[in-house]
């Protein structure tokens, strides 16, 4: 079922036009990468440095701002799908390839890409893993759809490495048809050296579970965003261990006005909603200082304050966003921006 949702999402975000943007300072300038592959992997190191990944085994790598990007997948890798990617340098970084059984494997390079080593794949055909994220360069998360009716987690203590599982008893029981998207690489996020969060869709409600013990153990707080096989919560981001956003909206109806947003304030225990959300499914978000921003196939969104109210700046579409001092986009086609301010 997750396959054939995987399948639909896609083509919904490529049938789908653009509604009108307001005019805004930021723009997003392309940096073309000379591949179609949809990247929806995205790790932006510095305004010079930043690795894309995405379908076709692709994974690129920049050292010049986009001005010049070199292929450098793991090799016999052309059937994965590499959903997310996650950079300290420009020589290091970890690789996550999303699927049922098998497909869902983590690699990790130390050299630029020129190598790889196989750090993880998964051997149970009920696991699908859809998200990877980092407390540092050492200490790390990968995050499965629920098993048996429960999350299931990995850690790393050694830069990704290893991979060892977190006890299944760790995390709330799952809802009824609960799982996380692969749409952007940010159904698992963190803040400081502890405070990790999951976002999840396609149960009853959509929720974000969090952990303050570096991924030990989890507890689960509901959102007000729309739930359904197609909709929950995308993208959970935090600026600090407090103060966070969760988007998401319906990818079956990606211009619909349909409740995508929520704010916490209190580290993901509580969410509350916001009439002035951006319109429209929004699969990706970053912070930049005090500024949050949102993309998906429809367009791209700025919120100046914190995410109560927000202004359209851009009609392409993108899945991800990544902001660590320069802001960049990554999505279909093999589309990757840079903002620009005006």
């Amino acid at each position: 079922m997750k396959s054939l949702l995987l399948v639909v999402a896609t083509a919904a975000s490529l049938l789908v036009a653009p509604s009108a943007a307001q005019a805004h300072d930021a723009s997003w300038e392309l940096r073309p990468t000379g591949t179609d592959a949809r990247l929806r992997g995205l790790s932006a190191v510095s305004s010079k440095v930043a690795w894309v990944s995405g379908s076709k085994g692709t994974v690129l790598r920049t050292g010049d701002g986009g001005r010049s990007w070199t292929s450098v997948p793991p090799p016999d890798t052309a059937a994965l799908d590499f959903r997310d990617i996650e950079a300290f340098d420009a020589r290091t970084a970890v690789a996550l390839s999303i699927g049922p059984g098998e497909s869902s494997r983590i690699y990790r390079t130390s050299d630029g890409g020129r190598t790889w080593a196989e750090a993880f794949r998964n051997t149970d055909p009920n696991a699908f893993y859809d998200c990877v994220a980092f407390f540092d360069r050492f200490r790390g998360l990968a995050v499965s759809d629920p098993v048996n009716g429960r999350f299931r987690v990995l850690a790393t203590r050694d830069g990704g490495r290893s991979w060892q599982q977190v006890p299944t008893e760790n995390f709330p029981p799952a809802l009824e048809g609960e799982f996380a998207f692969a749409a952007s690489g940010q159904c698992l996020t963190t803040a400081g050296p502890r405070d990790a969060w999951i976002a999840t869709g396609g149960g009853a409600k959509a929720r974000v579970l969090h952990s303050a013990d570096g991924g030990r153990h989890w507890t689960a707080s509901d959102t007000p965003l729309l739930s359904s096989a197609s909709a929950g919560v995308f993208a959970v981001v935090f600026r600090n261990r407090r103060q966070g956003v969760a988007i998401g909206g319906d990818f079956a109806d990606p211009s619909g006005a349909v409740a995508n947003l929520a704010l916490s304030r209190d580290g993901g225990r509580s969410w509350q909603g916001n009439s002035r959300s951006p319109v429209g499914y929004r699969s990706g978000a970053a912070w930049h200082g005090s500024t949050v921003l949102a993309v998906g196939p429809t367009g791209s969104d700025a919120s100046r304050d914190g995410g109560r109210t927000w202004r359209a700046f851009d009609e392409g579409s993108f899945d991800t966003v990544d902001c660590p001092n320069a802001c960049w986009a990554a999505g279909e086609k093999g589309r990757v921006g840079v903002l620009s301010r005006g």
